[in-house]
C-alpha cells in the first residue's frame, strides 16, 4: 500500500478524467492522495475533491509562496476559516520560492511564519515548498521549532547535509519523480545516506513525472515507480519501501 503525500489532482488538468486517475491509483495500491492547496482560487476545488472522494483524497489549506503578492494578508484571512474543518489534514503548501522572482521575498517569509502559527495553534503538520531558498526555510523552521511543529519538506532534491539539518528539525522529506532523473546522481547519493524513517513518497502531480513519463502529465498511479527507484537506492525491497513510507505518512498526517 502506498500514499501519495503531495498531488494537485483537483486542478483543471484533471477535470476530464479524475475518476480514471483515482481508479488507476487504486489499481496500483496508491490508496490515499493528499492534496496541498495553492491559493484562494483553488481552495473550493480542493475541498470539493475531498468531499467527492473522502476515503482517498485528503485536503490541505495553505497559500503557496508563488501566490504571495500585495494582497497576501487578505488571502490568508479568506483561507483561515477553512482550517476549522476537521477533515483538513495539514497547512500547505506553504514556504518560500525565490527561483523566478524575489519581489515578494519578505512577504513570502511573513506569510510562511503566519501559516506556521496556524499549524501550531491547530496541531496540524505543515507541507513546505522551498525552491532556491532551502537555507532560509530550514532556518525559520529551526527557529520556530518548539516541539509543537511537524511537517515535510516536499520535493527534496538537496544535499545530505541539508537532509541532516531537516532531520534535526524533526521533519520528513518528500521524494518524487526527480529521483529517477539520470542527472540527479548527487541527490540519489544523498538519499542513500538518509534514514528511511525520515522519508515519504509523493508525485507533485501534474508536475515532475518520473522516468519514463517525463514531458507528460504526472499522476498518483506513478508512485510505485518512485518507490522502485528508492528501493534500488536503499537496497531494500519495494515492499519495505511501501511499508515504511506509508507508516511515516500516516504518523505525520494522522491518517
Amino acid at each position: 500500500m502506498f500514499i501519495d503525500t503531495h498531488a494537485h489532482i483537483y486542478i483543471d488538468r484533471f477535470k476530464d478524467d479524475l475518476n480514471e486517475i483515482i481508479n488507476r491509483s487504486l489499481e496500483q495500491n496508491v490508496t490515499q492522495i493528499l492534496m496541498p492547496n495553492i491559493d484562494v482560487a483553488t481552495i473550493d476545488d480542493v475541498i470539493a475533491t475531498g468531499k467527492a472522494y473522502p476515503e482517498v483524497c485528503k485536503p490541505m489549506v495553505g497559500l503557496h509562496p508563488c501566490s504571495v503578492n500585495d494582497q497576501w494578508k487578505e488571502d490568508l484571512q479568506k483561507l483561515r476559516p477553512y482550517l476549522d474543518d476537521k477533515k483538513i489534514i495539514a497547512v500547505g503548501e506553504i514556504g518560500i520560492d525565490l527561483y523566478w522572482d524575489k519581489t515578494y521575498a519578505k512577504a513570502q517569509e511573513e506569510a510562511f511564519r503566519y501559516q506556521i502559527s496556524w499549524a501550531k495553534e491547530l496541531g496540524l503538520p505543515i507541507v513546505i515548498h522551498s525552491r532556491a531558498a532551502i537555507d532560509i526555510t530550514i532556518e525559520i523552521v529551526t527557529e520556530l521549532q518548539d516541539g509543537n511543529l511537524k511537517g515535510v519538506f516536499h520535493c527534496f532534491d538537496q544535499s545530505y547535509e541539508h537532509g541532516q539539518r531537516i532531520i534535526n528539525t524533526g521533519f520528513y522529506m518528500g521524494l518524487g519523480g526527480v529521483i529517477t532523473y539520470k542527472k540527479n546522481n548527487e541527490i540519489r547519493e544523498a538519499i542513500s545516506q538518509l534514514p528511511m524513517s525520515s522519508l515519504i513518497l509523493e508525485t507533485d502531480a501534474p508536475y515532475l513525472p518520473p522516468v519514463p513519463y517525463r514531458g507528460k502529465r504526472n499522476e498518483s498511479s506513478y508512485i510505485p515507480i518512485v518507490a522502485e527507484m528508492l528501493s534500488q537506492i536503499k537496497d531494500i525491497s519495494i515492499d519495505e519501501v511501501a511499508q515504511i513510507t506509508t507508516e511515516n505518512a500516516k504518523a505525520l498526517f494522522g491518517l
